[in-house]
């Protein structure tokens, strides 16, 4: 039997998989496990499934040894792996594309509605006590049906977004490194722009794209300088894409209307002047979080160490 460390909590369901097959560490703590504690723990390892709270290095995997073969992401994001030391140690990494989609998708339009139908606000005015009576300009927000939205990144996640503003009879467009099928751009009626158009013309930006050098604080200054005074910016991909001190002066000096955000460049700590404004909804990081989804991302990660350890391919390899 193969160890294999198990970096945080994850469903049972995937505990299971891995226990019928091989000896298993798994972390069980309420709060992350300490640096120290995991570079202790992976020593001897022939597998470390691993949540995107821990980081994934040069150290972590020399603290592991030379037998350890597999690092199984439970995330489709891999910011916390660094892929070229694994690749350098013969190790395969592996994330948990698709499973996540439609769950992340919904969080993203839920943001939309939060941002563009001031919810978050009508829902702490409730909760604060405060006297309220409806009236013709209370709360005013702004409707969808119409307007343009556009998606930065436009894989899997994107796609499914996209889907849900066809729903709510808003135009699409994209940026995105490489043009989509040309069936599903027709099926969802999105067409491919620059960045610099898309901050132009779209009415609500949503961004999905990975994270990375190229895209560290890929929306900043600039780019929230050129979006409509009316417009909205939601991020459920990760916090670094947007420059939150950039997002936070936007939104006091009214440059876009609104924001929705459900990832932070620091997390969980989150920019205090975002704290203090009431024009940006602030969820944290609940993207994937369903019941059957982090089942699903779990299970996938489990079975994707199960391969490389039986000396198969695995489902989902980060190329």
């Amino acid at each position: 039997m193969s160890k294999v460390v198990v970096t945080g909590r994850i469903p049972e369901a995937a505990l299971e998989l891995l226990r019928a097959e091989h000896d298993v560490d798994a972390w069980d703590g309420s709060e992350s496990i300490g640096r120290d504690e995991l570079l202790a723990r992976v020593a001897g390892a022939d597998a470390v499934v691993s949540l995107l709270t821990e980081r994934i290095d040069g150290e972590l995997l020399d603290a592991a040894g030379p037998q350890l073969k597999v690092v199984a992401n439970v995330a489709v994001g891999y910011d916390n792996i660094d892929v070229p030391a694994c690749r350098e140690r013969g190790v395969i990494a592996t994330n948990t594309p698709g499973v996540l989609t439609e769950a992340t998708a919904d969080i993203a339009f839920g943001l939309i509605l939060m941002a563009t139908r001031r919810l978050g606000e009508g829902e702490r005015l409730i909760r604060s006590g405060a006297a309220w009576k409806w009236g013709m300009f209370f709360l005013l927000g702004s409707g969808l049906q119409g307007k343009t939205l556009g998606i930065v990144g436009m894989g899997g996640i994107g796609q499914a977004t996209a889907s849900r503003a066809k729903a709510f009879g808003m135009e699409v467009v994209y940026q995105s490194r490489s043009e989509i099928d040309p069936a599903i751009a027709a099926e969802l009626g999105a067409r491919r722009v620059d960045l610099d158009e898309l901050l132009e013309i779209s009415d609500v930006v949503s961004v999905h794209c990975p994270y990375g050098p190229a895209t560290h604080h890929l929306i900043g200054d600039e780019q929230l300088a050129a979006m409509k005074e009316t417009a909205y910016l939601v991020n459920t991909a990760r916090g670094p894409i947007v420059d939150e001190a950039a997002l936070a002066a936007a939104l006091r000096a009214g440059l876009i209307a609104g924001a929705g955000l459900d990832v932070f460049e620091k997390e969980p700590t989150v920019h205090p002047d975002l704290l203090e404004l009431e024009n940006v909804a602030l969820v944290p990081h609940l993207g994937s979080a369903t019941v059957e989804t982090r089942t699903a991302m779990a299970t996938l990660a489990a079975d994707n160490a199960l391969a490389v350890l039986a000396g198969e391919q695995p489902p989902t390899q980060i190329s």
